[in-house]
């Protein structure tokens, strides 16, 4: 079986909107699981230069699918291997919410296997 790794990363500058209002981070993070392919996501890690806690949410077809909180000036792992099948035409992005007018880094690694 051939597997193909996809990892959505990077450092991102953020401003809160409010903890109840997601806001997209960057368009790197938006994935699309290709034709013809399943795809499993295997671990979040991410971490928080702000002096508040902050929260990043796994959206699936623009619905919260997970939510990862990372305290202030924290950071946290995450496995994820067992959670479930992504079909093909699956839509994933990582949205932030933070405190309004929270400002700062945030640090996403986020990992991916299409089989």
């Amino acid at each position: 079986m051939h597997t193909t790794s996809v990892f959505r990363q990077g450092i991102f500058e953020f401003e809160g909107h409010g903890l109840e209002k997601s806001a997209p981070i960057d368009d790197s993070l938006h994935y699309v699981v290709p034709l013809g392919s399943t795809a499993q996501a295997l671990y979040f890690r991410g971490g928080n230069s702000s002096n508040e806690l902050i929260v990043v949410v796994l959206l699936r077809g623009g619905v919260p699918m997970r939510y990862f909180p990372i305290g202030a000036r924290g950071h946290t792992h995450v496995a994820l291997r067992v959670v479930e099948d992504l079909d093909a035409g699956t839509e994933l992005e990582l949205q932030l919410a933070a405190p309004e007018g929270v400002t700062g880094s945030v640090v996403i690694d986020f990992g991916l296997v299409e089989v």
